[in-house]
């Protein structure tokens, strides 16, 4: 039986995946409706290209922390290898440690970014770039969360979590 706090957790991923391919769907939209106007009517939509851009910004903050959970970013992991039992641990713990700093940083200045953003429009939809921007701060914010749920695991014994869907170690050697 789950706990509340496995309940949650699932909760929050499928919420993460979910806005994530809203956002490609609707990105994924955007650009073919554009390409067959463009090539049928010789005509195109104006704003698609901003758009496509601003939600490709967006996917790529929301999907970090998913990214994240699953080890799926660029590691050099020599020295985790090398290092004995407690050492490694220890440097994980470090390094779990100075990510959180690193991202606590980032979203905050984020949000300091989009808060100066946001009179300052963008020229083909005039919509103010704080929105676009609020992409920094909510995308460091997902990565606190995701890299709190996943470093005890991490720290201990070395591992992310594992999915059927995503294979982190395949996907690097590509």
């Amino acid at each position: 039986m789950r706990s509340p706090l496995d309940r949650i957790e699932r909760a929050f991923v499928a919420v993460n995946r979910w806005l994530l391919i809203l956002l490609l769907a609707v990105m994924a939209c955007i650009v073919f409706t554009n390409v067959v106007l463009r090539y049928l009517t010789n005509e195109s939509l104006y704003w698609a290209e901003e758009v496509a851009r601003h939600l490709m910004v967006w996917l790529t903050f929301v999907g970090a922390g998913l990214v994240l959970r699953f080890g799926g970013h660029i590691a050099i992991e020599n020295l985790h290898n090398v290092l004995p039992g407690r050492t490694g641990q220890w440097l994980r713990a470090v390094i779990a440690a100075g990510l959180i700093v690193f991202f606590s940083v980032m979203a905050w200045q984020g949000a300091v970014y989009a808060n100066l953003m946001r009179f300052q429009t963008t020229s083909a939809t005039e919509i103010s770039f704080g929105w676009i921007y609020l992409a920094l701060p909510l995308g460091f914010g997902l990565l606190i969360v995701h890299l709190l749920l996943v470093v005890r695991r991490y720290v201990i014994e070395r591992r992310f979590i594992e999915s059927s869907e995503m294979d982190a170690e395949a996907a690097a050697t590509l």
